[in-house]
């Protein structure tokens, strides 16, 4: 029914955080924005949401400038603002404020017709864990090659 094509990845955040909650979010967009967005020139790798005045504000999220636009462009990397219902702001405030936690836009995608946003709640890792996930990854990926060699044999 809601077909939902992916535009945006941020796989940086997966490297760098631990994400310990997701969230979806309406994105309000211009005109030129959802256009550039469906055509998927878009960049989450360096954004972050904050909270003011009540409201989710993403920020440093490049959408690039559509290029039939003429006139009427937009500034790729304006704060927009998410859309999310005011009990998920307030547990997302209270998480940021008390846990010590951040929250990152995680990827973004058109649903139906609309543009949304999965926001990550993450804690920062440590060197030492992001070196952990490399070695299980490299010792994973040499077990599969170690079962393929197995396996022609």
């Amino acid at each position: 029914m809601n077909d939902v094509k992916v535009v945006a990845t941020n796989r940086k955040a997966r490297h760098e955080y631990f994400i310990e909650d997701q969230f979806e979010a309406g994105i309000a967009l211009t005109g030129t924005e959802i256009k550039s967005v469906r055509a998927g020139t878009i960049s989450l790798g360096e954004g972050y949401v904050q909270i003011r005045n009540g409201e989710l504000w993403l920020y440093e999220v490049h959408i690039a400038q559509y290029e039939q636009a003429g006139r009427s462009l937009h500034d790729p990397k304006r704060p927009r603002k998410l859309l999310m219902h005011r009990k998920e702001i307030v547990r997302l405030q209270n998480s940021t404020q008390e846990r010590g936690y951040t929250i990152v836009p995680l990827r973004m995608y058109i649903k139906g017709k609309l543009a949304k946003v999965e926001i990550g709640l993450v804690r920062g890792k440590h060197q030492y864990d992001k070196r952990e996930v490399i070695a299980k990854r490299d010792a994973d990926r040499q077990i599969r090659r170690e079962w393929k060699e197995f396996g022609r044999e």
